[in-house]
């Protein structure tokens, strides 16, 4: 699955010389989080979220009344309380290349660039949804997690072995475990029962850290 599959095409955006009353109002009028600040000439030069927001409001210490500070806010600019370093993904890229970007440098969402131009918006929420949609997670079947051996054809073998007992899988992800020569494999699968696939884990030298229906 690519960005451009799950991104938020089109998204709003708001100039650098726009309030911060109204980049406020914005996102409150559209239950957003975030906005690309884009220049006059439609270039990406920085983005806005709530949280910059609360950062450029007064104190709760403060001594002026509400006009002041409506006045004052009304004053301060997107340009001057934007993230100026924006991390970008482009339409091909992979979700899990976006979800990578979004974990390494801990922001919950990624402008998407065709060229220079934006062309969408994806946040950790389109990443979850995304998930759930790859990893198949409200089909019904026997799931379970296995520790195999780091070693070619092995997981051939593992997957083979459950199509030949009739069963159907409908996700399967692996990663790496602390051990330098096993992979960890969660596999889910339909058409079999869980005591059939207790039997097929370790006929092919693997082993079980946890299976159940689902």
């Amino acid at each position: 699955m690519l960005v451009k599959d799950i991104m938020v095409k089109n998204p709003i955006t708001i100039a650098p010389e726009a309030s911060v009353l109204e980049a406020k109002d914005l996102m409150t009028k559209n239950g957003i989080n975030k906005l690309p600040v884009l220049d006059k000439n439609g270039a990406l030069v920085g983005i806005i979220t709530r949280n910059d927001l609360m950062k450029s409001s007064p104190s709760d210490a403060t001594t002026l009344d509400m006009f002041e500070l409506g006045y004052l806010l009304s004053k301060l600019t997107v340009e001057k309380t934007m993230s100026r370093s924006v991390k970008t993904v482009c339409e091909s890229d992979t979700v899990e290349e976006a979800a990578r970007l979004m974990s390494d440098y801990s922001v919950g969402c990624l402008p998407v660039l065709r060229g220079n131009i934006l062309v969408g918006i994806v946040t950790e929420s389109d990443v979850f949804a995304s998930f759930i949609r790859m990893f198949n997670t409200r089909a019904s079947g026997v799931r379970a997690t296995v520790i195999m051996t780091e070693e070619p054809g092995q997981l051939a073998k593992f997957t083979a072995a459950i199509a030949e007992k009739g069963g159907n899988i409908v996700s399967i992800v692996s990663s790496d475990v602390d051990s330098t020569n096993h992979r960890m494999v969660a596999v889910k699968a339909a058409s079999i029962g869980i005591d059939d696939f207790k039997k097929i884990i370790t006929d092919c030298g693997a082993a079980v850290d946890d299976i159940r229906n689902v």
